[in-house]
């Protein structure tokens, strides 16, 4: 297994649940202003969500 990221933070990791997405499968590949590329841990598929701003 070829791990592509870093475990996501508090923050990322409730974009991650807003998304509909389990943090504990996913890692953050790049972090950027508008979206997150991920990487998922075991299978390897890369998505990238749209970073959506939550209150």
């Amino acid at each position: 297994m070829k791990k592509g990221g870093r475990k996501p933070t508090r923050a990322e990791r409730k974009i991650l649940v807003v998304n509909g997405l389990n943090p504990l499968y996913w890692l953050i590949e790049r972090n950027l202003t508008t979206s997150m590329h991920l990487v998922h841990k075991e299978v390897g598929r890369r998505k990238e969500i749209a970073k959506n701003e939550c209150h």
